[in-house]
């Protein structure tokens, strides 16, 4: 079927960012005396809203994290975003391709505001996503896999939630598309697949290249 608008996930679909966030918050949190690895952080907040962090180091350990966690953290990881953050391969034409086409889409993030937009400023996605194609869990208190953020981003744009598609490369976010009513394509080039099936993937697919032809119904 075709679709009236495409929405986005950012971290590990737009911008190549879940390697170095998920490496810089294992490294802070095992400093902090709460051993994880990279796959720890992958398996635990992958697609989470900050929030999550705090939530998983009070029920395993039984701790509270120090006052000012979120900034520092934030302000480590923008650090390596300015070093090493580029755009997932294929993202760039992938939107140009849906403007030609005339194709709304729209990008749907757990992530804060100011982290969506430095991720995009640092790779040159900016451009391609105006202000009112932009939208955080800031926006609706409640991070995925809860449906809110992917049903206010269809509200706001006047679509029907039956008339999206949405791709995602985390677990919750295929939980919170498909608990928005909304087809959603797992997008597996980081993530087990088998996560995104047991999740609910309506497909799968590894190339950016292939959603054209997924949203109008044909080769771009």
């Amino acid at each position: 079927m075709s679709y009236d608008l495409v929405i986005f996930d950012n971290d590990g679909v737009l911008v190549d960012s879940e390697p170095i966030s998920n490496r810089v918050l294992a490294e802070y949190l095992t400093g902090l005396g709460f051993p994880t690895t990279v796959e720890d952080s992958y398996q635990d907040y992958m697609g989470c809203a900050a929030h999550k962090i705090h939530d998983v180091i009070r029920e395993r350990h039984g701790a509270t994290l120090p006052d000012g966690f979120d900034e520092l953290f934030h302000a480590r990881v923008f650090d390596a975003f300015t070093a090493e953050l580029t755009a997932v391969r294929g993202a760039e034409q992938l939107l140009k391709t849906l403007q030609q086409h005339e194709v709304p889409y729209c990008l749907a993030s757990s992530a804060h505001h100011i982290w969506i937009r430095t991720a995009l400023d640092l790779t040159g996605l900016r451009p391609l996503l105006a202000e009112e194609q932009i939208f955080s869990a800031q926006d609706v208190g409640v991070g995925k896999p809860a449906p809110d953020l992917f049903l206010h981003a269809a509200r706001t744009l006047g679509v029907a939630p039956a008339r999206c598609l949405v791709i995602e490369d985390s677990p919750n976010g295929v939980l919170a598309a498909r608990a928005a009513g909304m087809d959603v394509y797992g997008y597996a080039a980081l993530t087990d697949p088998d996560r995104l099936t047991a999740a609910g993937a309506t497909g799968l697919l590894t190339d950016l290249g292939l959603v054209p032809g997924l949203v109008l119904g044909r080769p771009a």
